[in-house]
């Protein structure tokens, strides 16, 4: 399985981006997947995750403000995000722990 994320870019503060992790498989349909960022000099932080049921969970940082869901017809999850701050900037990262695939990040930049 690869997972391709996509949908980063720079926007300013208070505003939205959709970002899109599409996997070459069915995997989404019997495996969680978690988004993941890391910011320059940061560790990595888990910032939401969706089971194979659909059950969501999100850092305490981004609730209220980022939304994980899933469309299994088409083997892509999304991460929408809204009202977006300057320390939401870092790579974000899909991952499907059950079989240790990453995807190959996609840049998020705030400006304030």
């Amino acid at each position: 399985v690869q997972l391709q994320a996509s949908g980063g870019g720079l926007v300013q503060a208070g505003g939205s981006l959709r970002l899109s992790c599409a996997a070459s498989g069915n995997i989404f349909s019997f495996a969680a997947m978690n988004w993941y960022r890391q910011a320059p000099g940061k560790q990595r932080e888990l910032v939401a995750g969706i089971s194979a049921g659909g059950s969501t969970n999100y850092a305490d940082s981004v609730k209220g403000r980022f939304t994980i869901f899933k469309e299994n017809a088409k083997n892509t999850v999304y991460l929408q995000m809204n009202s977006l701050k300057p320390e939401d900037t870092a790579v974000y990262y899909c991952s499907v722990p059950l079989v240790g695939v990453r995807g190959q990040g996609t840049q998020v930049t705030v400006s304030s």
